[in-house]
């Protein structure tokens, strides 16, 4: 049985330690381009940030189960 807790913790750590690549990427990449839309780099770290939590569902190598 998936102790919820341990799984939720380590979730949000990954997804957490994601969103914030997600943002230098894009960053990264619109400074490259001139101009930084704040709206742009927001809107890809939240999807980067829900994408791994979803991926997180089928399994977190960090939790041995």
């Amino acid at each position: 049985m998936r102790d919820w807790k341990k799984w939720t913790k380590a979730a949000g750590v990954r997804a957490v330690k994601t969103v914030a690549q997600a943002a230098v990427g894009a960053i990264g990449g619109a400074a490259v381009m001139g101009a930084v839309d704040w709206r742009v780099v927001a809107s890809t770290a939240v999807l980067a940030g829900i994408l791994s939590l979803l991926t997180s569902v089928a399994g977190l190598p960090e939790l041995k189960e």
